[in-house]
């Protein structure tokens, strides 16, 4: 809105040249949205509590029943920043803006109507497997489809560490696509079990992504680096910066001991946005690398449930998803998130080296 606004008059007042600039407006959108996540983030967590927005936590888990009670679907607060921030910082004639603030808030829908029903029927369970799964499904396809169909996009499939080989996936990338996006965004939620744990690899996950993105829409740096030039896709890193800086504002209070949970309308609308940037940088394959805190949660989910079908009952770890095992070692909780956190930062600068590795 600001760009739209400002960027007119730039040939007549010079100083607000500088609104032309991605990289300017980004760092303002992520001001922004800090901005807005502590400054509203208090009177958020208020009208939580007043609704009566608690926290449930299971009885077959480590011992979190202090935090019963915690007001949750904090990821209201997240989604609220970024929005106002992209609306006001990024290009709202550009197509990309808009898909990617579709995909988010389609997610963060179905996180919501998940959290309300756990509000209302006061339990620790939602919407079913079945219905989240058929709507996410549903929100990726719609996506995708309109994405594909943009003539700067290509279904190329970029391979890290092999520049010549890039396979034209055709139409079978719909639903390659979908599964990356559907599984980063079930990959967030189950990693969201501890104060801190899911926010803190999502910012450092979505500011690599958003340097990702940023090369890939630059048209010099994209050829130097042999990375997929996409015209326009650039202005997505205004969203990136706007989700860095939400992030943070929500780790403002989100940080142990938590003072407000975000919920899956925040764990699902953060991993499905974070998915579908994957999936615009054309960086589909690297981001089991940069989220590799998320796939390491998800994979520890997926083999104690097959060893535990496959010999009857016997289990890999104490607990899944991975975290809840460390628990159950007796790591301190705190302990854990800061060296998730470190490993989610090592990784993201494993990813980021890959620009060079081509």
């Amino acid at each position: 809105m600001i760009y739209n606004l400002l960027v007119p008059l730039s040939t007549d007042l010079g100083i607000l040249n500088v609104f032309r600039y991605i990289t300017f407006r980004s760092v303002w959108a992520l001001l922004t949205a800090l901005i807005i996540s502590i400054m509203f983030g208090p009177a958020m967590i208020r009208w939580l509590k007043r609704i009566k927005c608690g926290q449930y936590i299971r009885e077959d888990g480590p011992h979190h029943q202090a935090k019963e009670g915690t007001p949750t679907m904090g990821g209201i607060m997240i989604l609220i920043s970024v929005g106002i921030s992209t609306l006001l910082w990024a290009d709202l004639s550009n197509v990309y803006i808009w898909l990617t603030l579709l995909v988010y808030v389609g997610f963060s829908a179905i996180g919501f109507a998940d959290d309300y029903i756990k509000v209302v029927k006061k339990q620790n369970q939602g919407l079913s497997a079945k219905a989240k799964f058929t709507l996410q499904c549903l929100v990726t396809a719609s996506a995708i489809a309109l994405l594909i169909n943009e003539p700067a996009y290509s279904t190329q499939l970029s391979v890290p560490f092999f520049k010549n080989f890039n396979p034209d996936l055709g139409w079978f990338y719909l639903p390659f696509a979908m599964v990356v996006m559907v599984g980063a965004s079930n990959a967030v939620n189950l990693t969201d079990g501890l104060d801190g744990l899911a926010i803190g690899p999502m910012v450092v996950a979505m500011a690599c992504f958003a340097i990702f993105i940023y090369v890939s829409g630059h048209a010099t740096m994209a050829d130097y680096l042999q990375v997929h030039n996409i015209q326009g896709i650039g202005e997505v890193t205004i969203f990136c910066g706007a989700m860095v800086g939400a992030g943070l504002g929500f780790l403002w209070f989100n940080a142990h001991p938590a003072q407000v949970f975000m919920g899956d309308v925040g764990s699902l609308g953060l991993g499905g946005a974070l998915g579908f940037v994957a999936v615009l940088a054309k960086q589909e394959l690297l981001l089991a690398i940069v989220g590799g805190v998320f796939v390491f949660e998800t994979l520890s989910v997926i083999l104690q449930v097959g060893y535990f079908k496959l010999t009857g009952g016997k289990r890999i770890f104490k607990m899944a998803p991975l975290h809840h095992h460390f628990e159950l070692k007796g790591i301190p909780e705190s302990k854990i998130i800061v060296r998730f956190w470190i490993l989610s930062i090592l990784m993201a600068l494993m990813a980021l080296s890959t620009l060079k590795l081509r």
